[in-house]
């Protein structure tokens, strides 16, 4: 199995109120700039629900590609706020987004579905390299 490489880390949020559970995840409200600020920075960013196992999912199947997504994890209360500036950033007028939604290369790639389909069809390891979160 390929060994994921880590892209970046949320250490410059670790001093925040709202706490990091482990490297590369963050939980808690978060303005439209971090977040603007976070898709961009990031290769692969995943956002989903605290506690859902659909995140887990996503992220097993990137890091068997050998991508270390961040990973974002909204609070259900932060749901509907979060998600409404998600759309804003990267959806298209006819695209909605969907938890967990994953950013490649700072634009709306989609949700699970959308991620195992391209994963099967080929699809996704060159969109990955395009976005430089492969070098292999």
């Amino acid at each position: 199995m390929q060994e994921a490489i880590p892209y970046k880390t949320w250490a410059s949020f670790a001093a925040n109120d709202r706490g990091s559970s482990s490297a590369g995840t963050m939980k808690g409200p978060a303005k439209a700039e971090e977040l603007k600020r976070m898709v961009s920075q990031n290769a692969v960013i995943v956002f989903g629900k605290s506690g859902c196992c659909m995140i887990h999912v996503v992220t097993r199947l990137l890091q068997g590609q050998g991508v270390n997504p961040a990973v974002y994890e909204i609070e259900e209360k932060d749901e509907n706020d979060v998600v409404s500036q998600l759309q804003q950033i990267g959806a298209g007028k006819d695209e909605k987004v969907q938890l967990p939604a994953v950013f490649i290369g700072g634009r709306l790639f989609g949700g699970l579905d959308r991620v195992m389909a391209a994963h099967i069809s080929g699809e996704l390891i060159p969109v990955l390299k395009q976005a430089r979160a492969l070098w292999l």
